[in-house]
């Protein structure tokens, strides 16, 4: 995805238009848009913020406030991706999902010194 493209997703994210960052990936990665819920279903720990659910292709989320984190919401997009028909083989791992978060908000973070600087 062009740099650009990963600024606005953070963007949309942050501004809590999560649906349309989630669609624009979505399009970008050729996958089906997953489905964002608030409330983890039942059996997460308390301490958990975020799952993806493979079934239901949901992603699930703890609270509101959550919806407008970008790491996590990335994170679990790609859960999504990895396990999406074009990805099947491969179903990666926490910390690969983790970096991909981070490559986005790390291109946002990059934007914004540039712009203030």
């Amino acid at each position: 995805m062009e740099f650009r493209s990963q600024i606005l997703v953070v963007q949309l994210i942050l501004e809590g238009r999560t649906d349309e960052a989630v669609a624009l990936l979505a399009k970008h990665y050729n996958v089906a848009v997953p489905k964002i819920k608030v409330g983890l279903p039942k059996g997460y720990r308390s301490s958990t913020v975020g799952c993806y659910t493979t079934r239901s292709e949901t992603i699930s989320v703890l609270n509101s406030d959550t919806l407008r984190e970008p790491s996590i919401i990335l994170h679990e997009f790609y859960h999504h991706l990895r396990n999406s028909p074009v990805a099947r083989r491969h179903k990666g791992t926490e910390k690969h999902a983790t970096r991909f978060a981070k490559y986005f908000v790390d291109a946002y973070k990059s934007a914004r010194t540039k712009t203030n600087g």
